[in-house]
């Protein structure tokens, strides 16, 4: 081998020696400046062709030719596969409770009156009845018990209304109180007069003994002793029959 040949060789190892080192130090640089914890080197660039569908820097959704990196709606149902879908609870409706009629009272019969006059009388119930005088199609008035019998004086016809539901009725013998008067079947009646249109009749036995009152105050009273009916006013008239 000639020395010119063996010089050129010579430069060349020390070129290429020095490229080697210049490399080695390059690297070392590039090392020493990463943060601990960062992989050393940075990642190649992708070569993806720029013609490329869906190459526009946001990786495409896999399956999804031609997309421009926003993900197609999802179909798929908002509940799970054999989850049941919740329904709206029905909301029940407010019920406006049944009119409770009111309480029927029974047809009831009627009476004829001494003067003529009827009395329509209804079973109220609890023992307890009503009964109207009516006359060519006119009320004239209306007796009502109230756990005892009562009585009216209607112009000197003297009507009783028993708690069976019995009208008794006559005309005339009253007597005019205060006073003491003797009254069919043996009883006696102690009149007295309380105050306006107000008075009282104490009905006395053979001896004398209290058996019952009536109370006529503003309203007429009338009761049953022994199958006599008698009739206080609340003008201090009384009267008695059998």
């Amino acid at each position: 081998m000639s020395l010119k040949t063996t010089r050129r060789a010579s430069a060349v190892r020390s070129l290429a020696g020095t490229v080697l080192t210049t490399a080695l130090l390059v690297s070392a640089a590039t090392a020493c400046s990463s943060s601990p914890g960062t992989a050393a080197g940075t990642a190649a660039p992708t070569t993806a062709a720029t013609g490329a569908p869906g190459a526009t820097g946001t990786p495409a959704p896999t399956g999804t030719p031609g997309s421009t990196g926003t993900a197609a709606p999802s179909t798929a149902p908002s509940t799970a596969p054999g989850t049941a879908k919740p329904t709206a609870t029905p909301t029940a409706r407010p019920t406006t409770p049944p009119a409770v009629p009111p309480k029927a009272t029974s047809p009831g019969h009627t009476q004829t009156l001494v003067d003529g006059s009827t009395a329509e009388i209804q079973d109220l119930g609890n023992q307890n009845y009503r009964a109207k005088i009516v006359s060519r199609g006119s009320v004239l008035a209306t007796l009502e018990t109230n756990n005892s019998d009562t009585g009216l004086d209607a112009n000197d016809m003297f009507v009783v209304l028993s708690m069976d539901g019995q009208v008794h009725s006559w005309m005339g013998g009253a007597q005019q109180g205060p006073g003491t008067f003797k009254l069919a079947g043996g009883w006696t009646a102690k009149v007295t007069k309380v105050g306006e249109l107000h008075y009282r009749a104490q009905i006395l036995g053979m001896g004398n003994e209290e058996v019952g009152t009536l109370e006529a105050n503003q309203q007429d009273d009338g009761a049953v002793a022994n199958g006599v009916y008698i009739v206080l006013s609340t003008g201090g008239r009384i009267s008695a029959h059998m």
